[in-house]
């Protein structure tokens, strides 16, 4: 296996021939291990009620190489507009996702397979063609290569963790993926001291060696006490005396989130354990196996958390899961060897270098400790945040930013099937606290506390400003753009059905909120996922807090409620989904009211939407759309924009050629209504911009 492209070199095409060669590797390899799967009707099982068949995991990682490669203007052109819609967004349960099989129309695995060969085609061209300068950053077209080649790595993983929670009747051994056959019983754990010392995270936006997701850059501090860590991975041996001590049942060991796992799942024993008689049989990816007694056990970070506190109940001792810091501090006591200086066989049980399973928790030592890095990814109880300087990745702004809400725990180390970016020590990734992956964990004794709960102002002052905007009473002695709007649409729709509405360019949520006053179901999509996460949240737990800029370093902190505006009873009403309004999914349809709001200049694309709107509208429809005119090249290149022109040497205006696109299948009911909008840039500085709204009818 390879195990990463460096990002600097000296000769190009001798680092174009290892990039063709790595994403060779990494795509063909995820091809591989979809023959786990039985047959093709196989693809259209769900592992997990709550994630998507994996069928849609098999086009993903296709799909995602070209949004991304149209995304940075890479490619103009799309391979299969609809796959590259439904195959776009759902891996994680976020609040957006769309679970329900009835909104998608699966394609065959045969038509797939031949779009996954299409896009390698396209990505093995752009590898040979593509300008490359070296390093390679977060500019250049080859990042987005890059980015492609290490979310397949994931999904190589996540995608391995469905298959071993399928019915074992629909997999079957490969060869490729071959398992340890060397079991025996546990070693005794011990507990081992490390010495407190300053840890420094994070790494530098100019000088690091591999491909990064924007979580890892940035940088923080934190002197890390003194603690014990257990020299091994608890092993199915260790976390068999917690089952047998009725650890599933005794409340006392289990948070809130815990019991609310408990009571849904009815777990008794690790997911990937298999009741048989008075014993346990074991699950790999692809069979069943006598239980290897001296194999880390498999857990979510919720039965982790309760092992611990059984643990330091027994022991009379503060044990818990370790912090993120003290991971970094056992690494670095210990040595781990760069990745460069691993000899022919990697160091640990990572990267697919020795099986496709766990192995012997004492078979990878490192000092007078085992498994480090490998084997298992270790839980940690540092739920995941920005470090200091974080930035969002423009091409992949829901990477990183919706998990920092508290609710997703760091997982370190890498498991045996963790390769490219996740088998580094800066790696970081998060996952809900009761997901399953290949993963357990070694635990620590430490008195000191750490702060896992995370109740964070929203801080991208770049975008809080919109939240504000939506929001606030007024400024300047203008009133709030979004009521007006919405009240200035809402006059239009007294005597006219009032089923279904939608909206894009949702901003922070506050159109969608006011529609569902008049509307049984509203649709509220924004291209930005940050900007919807801001709305689902506010729409969850009823408020929202954010930082807005005052001057210079000064910010000020603000609070907003639902109850503040009346949206509460109605907010049940109103889903929010990130989308993109040239390339929507087939299910956005049926609607009396369509809202474009100050959206068409923020797609790449809009005159395809707005061709192919009138389908998704029911008859005497409404279609709204304002707008400032605010062309912008970087976001939509020139010839799609939609007038600001000029036309046969004459100007030709944004409404005129709206007209013209549009009045064939609507009439124009309303032109020329102006709203004003003031956004807060700091507390001395406010942009203002006048915008238009025209209202039409369908024919």
């Amino acid at each position: 296996m390879i195990r990463n492209i460096l990002l600097y070199g000296e000769d190009i095409q001798k680092k174009r021939e290892e990039i063709k060669e790595y994403f060779l590797q990494v795509y063909e390899t995820y091809e591989k291990l979809f023959e786990i799967l039985k047959s093709d009707e196989v693809f259209y099982k769900k592992a997990n009620p709550l994630r998507h068949p994996l069928i849609f995991y098999f086009g993903h990682t296709a799909t995602f190489y070209i949004n991304k490669l149209i995304l940075a203007k890479i490619i103009k052109k799309r391979i299969n507009p609809t796959f590259e819609s439904i195959f776009a967004i759902g891996v994680d349960e976020m609040s957006w996702d769309d679970l329900n099989d009835q909104n998608y129309e699966w394609p065959s695995v045969k038509e797939v397979r031949l779009y996954r060969n299409e896009v390698k085609k396209n990505v093995l061209h752009l590898i040979e063609t593509l300008p490359l300068k070296l390093p390679i950053d977060w500019k250049s077209p080859f990042w987005v290569i890059l980015m492609g080649i290490e979310h397949e790595n994931i999904h190589i993983e996540t995608s391995s963790v469905l298959m071993r929670e399928l019915q074992i009747e629909y997999v079957k051994p490969h060869k490729d993926f071959p398992i340890c056959k060397t079991s025996a019983n546990a070693p005794k754990n011990e507990l081992l001291a490390l010495p407190g010392v300053k840890v420094i995270m994070g790494k530098s936006f100019d000088s690091d060696d591999y491909y990064g997701w924007d979580n890892e850059y940035g940088s923080k501090e934190e002197f890390v006490d003194d603690f014990k860590a257990s020299k091994y991975l608890v092993s199915n041996e260790e976390f068999l005396e917690f089952v047998e001590n009725g650890g599933y049942e005794k409340e006392e060991f289990w948070s809130d989130e815990g019991k609310r796992w408990l009571s849904f799942k009815k777990a008794k024993h690790p997911t990937f354990w298999v009741k048989a008689g008075d014993t346990y049989r074991y699950r790999t990816i692809a069979d069943i196996i006598d239980m290897p007694w001296n194999w880390p056990v498999d857990v979510s970070y919720l039965e982790a958390e309760a092992f611990c506190n059984y643990l330091s109940k027994k022991l009379n001792k503060p044990i818990r899961l370790p912090s993120e810091a003290e991971y970094y501090r056992l690494y670095e006591y210990v040595k781990v060897p760069d990745i460069s200086k691993w000899k022919e066989k990697a160091p640990a049980n990572i990267n697919l270098e020795h099986f496709a399973s766990s192995a012997p928790v004492d078979k990878f030592k490192f000092g007078e400790f085992y498994d480090v890095i490998g084997n298992v990814w270790q839980w940690s109880c540092t739920p995941i945040d920005g470090y200091e300087g974080f930035k969002v990745h423009p091409l992949y702004d829901d990477f990183s930013a919706p998990t920092f809400d508290g609710k997703h725990n760091l997982i370190k180390g890498g498991s045996f099937i963790s390769c490219g970016n996740e088998v580094l020590k800066s790696a970081r990734y998060a996952f809900r606290r009761h997901f399953f992956q290949h993963a357990g964990f070694r635990y620590v004794e430490s008195k000191k506390v750490i702060k896992t709960d995370v109740e964070k102002y929203e801080d991208d002052m770049e975008l809080t400003k919109y939240i504000e905007q939506c929001y606030s009473k007024e400024y300047l002695g203008i009133k709030n753009y979004h009521k007006e709007f919405s009240d200035y649409v809402l006059k239009f729709v007294k005597d006219k059905k009032k089923e279904r509405a939608f909206e894009f360019g949702t901003l922070a949520g506050r159109v969608g909120f006011e529609l569902a006053k008049e509307y049984k179901k509203v649709h509220s999509l924004d291209f930005t996922a940050r900007l919807i996460q801001f709305a689902v949240n506010l729409k969850k737990s009823g408020k929202l807090k954010y930082i807005l800029k005052d001057e210079g370093d000064i910010v000020l902190f603000k609070e907003i409620y639902l109850s503040d505006f009346d949206f509460a009873e109605v907010k049940e009403r109103v889903e929010f989904w990130q989308g993109d309004m040239a390339n929507l999914k087939p299910n956005f349809k049926g609607y009396d009211l369509v809202v474009v709001n100050d959206a068409i200049t923020r797609s790449y694309n809009p005159k395809k939407f707005l061709i192919e709107i009138d389908k998704r509208m029911n008859d005497e429809a409404l279609l709204v759309i304002s707008s400032s005119y605010d062309w912008d090249e970087k976001i939509t290149s020139k010839d799609k924009w939609i007038g600001s022109i000029k036309k046969n040497g004459e100007n030709f205006h944004t409404k005129e050629a709206l007209k013209e696109l549009l009045e064939s299948r609507f009439e124009l009911l309303d032109e020329g209504k102006m709203i004003p909008c003031v956004t807060r840039e700091n507390s001395k500085n406010f942009s203002y911009k006048n915008i238009e709204v025209l209202i039409w009818q369908k024919r």
